[in-house]
């Protein structure tokens, strides 16, 4: 009956309907999902119910009462209904956790699905919001909840379609938790038999370390002592938290359901490490590397997927105390026998206890990618394909391991080639030219930038390997790591290479001569330029380009300039010009050119191209070059 409120009808979030027409009509081959999703929403609800008794005590389960997911079906009314006796859900939870997504990121990410994507089941668990799924075998889905610490008349009961409506009430209900019924489309009467549901929950849901009981008979029941359950009921699952199983009676499969259970993933891991760590302190680690980054990955909100278990208790999801952030994108679990169960995130950033487990689990992970890197590289050009930029926010983030960390960094390089995988840098040391000392790398916005910048055409001509540091995260590498194994990392777009070899003398000496030779030119052009430039002198960097922009301060990065000065160029931009180039060389024997004024703006906005920042007028730069085309024209 109504309490409260009359029945209310409320249209879902616009993005609530596209993931519905999502699951619907995209995910039917997969439709046994279904059951897995809503048996991991009860077994969620139930731990935030044993973690809302700590701070609340009157919200514990009564003595000897078992916590637990039951699912049972009708075959007359042809309906599924799984049932949790966890926290529930208000009113108000039922219309903002079911009626919309609450999360950045979805709509855009909705946006992008096309073609084969919408086919890919493994987006289910990208959201978070696998309650969805239902409408995958359910034509019509009744929710009733009843939230811990509420009246019984505060208990709500929610209905829809899935076709872009729902209902929400005030019913009565006896005791909290939460019962989702799902009124079976026609074909689907498979589900209604015990053997059936018993076989996807223990093909899905075997690892849930809370009993999943069904109604004996029709062949449901685990058979053995641990189906001996009240009230006519079995239990259905293994029913124990599997990381604290031995190795040795898990299988692969094993692990792999269990991280599509926490990760809430389709597709199996990448790799995964179980440690059972005995001595000071007692812990255990089950820690999974995704095969593929989470859509919301770049989001200041995205979720952490580690889960800080204390003896077998769910506690809390990590908020940055368990896995520091370059590694936001392990899943799993964590679980501690040292630490209080009514433990607060006060007291985990001031624990020895977590400290000493993050840096050991932090250890571990990185010695994993160690050994996928060394032992299956290409998994491990996987992991980089997905992940390479994460990790390199740890050269910054992370000192204490920053030495294993530069270990596991791949780049492009001026050797790089077609599908070739990207080079570490031993790669780099073990390859470097005779006499060379120092590791060359460019920054650039872009990989292609950094590619074709004229500042790399010296470094070609010499043979000398070069870096291409072309993503945003790059400067913190540049500017953190200044060292690998005794070689100093070096701006490409401050230094030249120079070996102390004779042909090294014959360059400097040809330089000395070359800015001689040039000095009028370069004067008239710093001149015709004003205050764009802090100076204009002859590169002996260049070999085809007429002209480069460089920064005149050395040791400093040209994308940590930009990041300070939002110019897209360095503070004091340096324009070199190339004595050998033709159009130079002609400049330099024109002493009373007309057209210097605009030569000098057309060579400066070419430099500041090729540097991958932007001109302030693309307009009057395309003017200025048509003039001294119709110029050049008529002369010849």
């Amino acid at each position: 009956m109504t309490t409260q409120a009359e029945r209310e009808s409320h249209q879902f979030q616009a993005e609530v309907v596209q993931l519905l027409d999502l699951m619907i009509n995209s995910l039917y081959s997969n439709k046994e999902i279904f059951l897995r999703e809503l048996i991991s929403n009860g077994s969620d609800a139930i731990d935030r119910l044993r973690f809302a008794a700590f701070s609340e005590p009157s919200l514990a389960p009564a003595d000897g009462e078992k916590l637990q997911i039951r699912v049972a079906f009708d075959k007359a009314a042809r309906t599924i209904t799984v049932s949790d006796n966890g926290i529930g859900m208000s009113r108000d939870e039922v219309i903002e956790q079911i009626g919309t997504i609450a999360k950045s990121g979805t709509r855009e990410f909705l946006r992008s699905l096309s073609g084969d994507q919408r086919k890919d089941a493994a987006l289910i668990g990208q959201f978070g919001v696998g309650f969805y799924s239902a409408f995958v075998v359910a034509d019509r889905v009744t929710l009733v909840t009843r939230k811990a610490g509420l009246d019984a008349d505060q208990a709500v009961r929610w209905e829809s379609d899935g076709k872009g409506a729902y209902s929400v009430e005030n019913i009565q209900r006896d005791g909290r938790g939460t019962d989702v019924t799902l009124h079976l489309r026609a074909g689907e009467d498979d589900l209604l038999h015990g053997y059936r549901l018993k076989s996807i929950i223990q093909k899905y849901s075997d690892h849930i370390s809370l009993p999943i009981v069904m109604p004996a008979g029709d062949g449901a029941g685990r058979e053995g002592p641990e189906g001996d359950g009240d009230g006519g009921e079995q239990t259905v699952n293994q029913g124990s938290a599997l990381w604290a199983r031995s190795k040795s009676d898990l299988s692969e499969q094993d692990y792999q359901d269990f991280y599509k259970h926490v990760a809430g993933d389709f597709a199996a891991p990448l790799a995964y490490l179980h440690a059972v760590i005995e001595g000071t302190y007692e812990y255990t680690l089950l820690l999974f590397i995704p095969s593929r980054a989470p859509f919301d990955l770049w989001l200041p909100d995205a979720r952490r997927g580690v889960k800080l278990h204390v003896r077998r208790v769910f506690i809390m999801e990590d908020t940055g105390q368990l896995m520091p952030v370059y590694l936001r994108f392990i899943r799993g679990v964590i679980d501690s026998a040292d630490l209080p169960l009514n433990v607060s995130r006060e007291l985990l950033q001031s624990s020895r206890v977590v400290d000493s487990i993050r840096s050991s689990a932090v250890k571990r992970i990185l010695k994993l990618l160690r050994d996928l890197a060394s032992d299956e590289p290409a998994k491990y050009a996987a992991f980089w394909k997905e992940f390479g930029s994460v990790l390199k926010e740890g050269v910054a983030e992370d000192y204490a391991n920053r030495a294993e960390i530069a270990k596991l960094l791949r780049f492009r390089s001026t050797r790089s080639a077609g599908d070739e995988p990207d080079v570490s840098l031993d790669d780099y040391v073990g390859r470097m030219k005779e006499g060379q000392e120092k590791i060359y790398y460019l920054l650039a916005p872009t990989p292609a930038a950094a590619a074709s910048s004229p500042l790399l055409e010296t470094y070609r001509k010499q043979g000398v390997e070069v870096l291409l540091f072309g993503e945003a995260v790059d400067h913190w590498v540049a500017s953190s790591l200044q060292d690998f194994d005794g070689k100093r990392l070096v701006s490409a777009g401050q230094e030249v290479p120079d070996f102390g070899d004779e042909a090294g003398e014959k360059d400097e000496e040809a330089a000395k001569e070359a800015a001689a030779g040039f000095a009028g030119l370069t004067g008239k052009l710093k001149e015709a330029l004003g205050g764009k430039v802090h100076e204009v002198r002859v590169s002996s960097r260049l070999t085809t380009s007429p002209a480069c922009i460089v920064p005149d301060e050395p040791e400093i990065g040209l994308s940590l300039m930009r990041r300070i000065s939002g110019s897209g160029l360095p503070d004091q931009p340096v324009l070199e010009i190339n004595p050998g180039h033709p159009l130079i060389a002609r400049l330099n024997a024109s002493a009373d050119d007309p057209h210097l004024g605009e030569w000098a703006e057309v060579l400066y906005s070419q430099a500041v191209l090729t540097l991958g920042a932007q001109i302030e007028d693309p307009a009057v730069f395309v003017s200025q070059l048509n003039d001294l085309l119709v110029a050049l024209a008529g002369e010849g």
